[in-house]
């Protein structure tokens, strides 16, 4: 492979604000450590923190609470066009 082509690789921490919990991985975003804001970790070292709306502890597939959002109304459309009630 070529020499300094790929992007910085290391170990940032992503918060899901909407689930309140945060964990460590390696990420690319390592790169812009300077524009982020910092968290001290649980093993003391001190990693960039990238906050986040929706990850495994918070996206319905993962967690198994789907939530069926029908703002338009089509639901009702629908029962009101072929008769149900």
């Amino acid at each position: 492979m070529k020499d300094n082509i790929h992007p910085q690789y290391g170990y940032v921490v992503f918060r899901d604000r909407s689930a309140g919990k945060a964990f460590l991985t390696r990420s690319t975003l390592v790169a812009k450590a300077a524009s982020l804001p910092t968290i001290e970790w649980e093993d003391g070292n001190t990693y960039s923190l990238v906050n986040v709306e929706v990850s495994s502890y918070s996206h319905p597939f993962h967690t198994g609470r789907n939530a069926v959002l029908d703002t338009a109304g089509q639901v009702q459309k629908f029962n009101k066009r072929y008769g149900r009630s």
